[in-house]
């Protein structure tokens, strides 16, 4: 039975924190595929196209691809996501997935980062290992959604108070935003804040938005307020232990 290992991410336009994060987890995933051919997607087509069009570089969608292992005669293949909660962009892969359940013997899909409870606690353990080594508060960017799942970002904060751990979380486009962040920054006078993304890449939110000059990035409006900030534009890709968390996800993961 020909049998094949599809990881599917958002994807990124820049290639250092593509290199860290997105193909060191590939790279872990196909270790603990043995037998599996490997096949990569990402879901976003404005990286895809720009990929394409300045570097040459050819990615699927995922429609692209389970139509590719189609025509390709495998039998049997499994899904891992990459994304870090159950937002639009997952739910909207889950169900492309769903429409192939009928092209193969066998279609698994892993689930994203933070899914279930022990998914929060083994996750805000393996980012507590980078931020416990940082001299003050942290504050983590998120990408945020306006999907139910919305919840995800306000629970791993909790999570982080729960372990001890001095860690803000706010997000791009949802709840919390920076300002609400910043506030609650200001009412404990908080000197100094490490930024830092929650997302698995460090790309072009961390980069700009995040980390950016312009008067609207988190890190101009932090420090207009008198707040010092040191940037790392490390993604949660280049965690080993959240490497290990979608490695596990993916031989855990369920028929379709």
């Amino acid at each position: 039975m020909k049998k094949a290992i599809l990881v599917v991410s958002f994807g990124t336009s820049y290639h250092d924190t593509r290199e860290k994060t997105i193909h060191a987890v590939e790279d872990k995933i196909k270790a603990a595929f043995e037998g599996y051919d490997f096949f990569r997607a990402f879901t976003s087509n404005m990286i895809i196209n720009k990929l394409k069009k300045r570097d040459g570089i050819e990615i699927d969608n995922p429609i692209q691809a389970m139509d590719r292992l189609y025509e390709m005669g495998y039998e049997e293949v499994v899904i891992q996501t990459l994304h870090i909660i159950c937002g639009h962009e997952y739910v909207k892969l889950k169900n492309q997935i769903a429409e192939y359940k009928d092209k193969f013997k066998s279609i698994k899909f892993g689930r994203p980062l933070l899914f279930g409870i022990e998914d929060y606690k083994e996750t805000v353990e393996a980012i507590k290992e980078v931020t416990d080594e940082m001299d003050s508060t942290v504050v983590l960017m998120g990408h945020g959604t306006d999907h139910e799942s919305h919840s995800a970002y306000p629970a791993i904060e909790y999570y982080f108070r729960d372990m001890g751990a001095d860690v803000y979380v706010g997000t791009v486009e949802g709840y919390p935003e920076i300002d609400s962040v910043v506030k609650r920054l200001k009412e404990r006078d908080v000197k100094k804040v490490h930024l830092m993304p929650l997302m698995l890449v460090a790309g072009d939110h961390a980069q700009n938005d995040m980390a950016g000059d312009e008067e609207d990035s988190w890190k101009t409006i932090i420090e207009s307020e008198g707040i010092e900030t040191e940037v790392h534009l490390k993604g949660l890709g280049e965690i080993e232990k959240i490497q290990q968390k979608f490695v596990q996800h993916a031989l855990e993961a369920e028929e379709v």
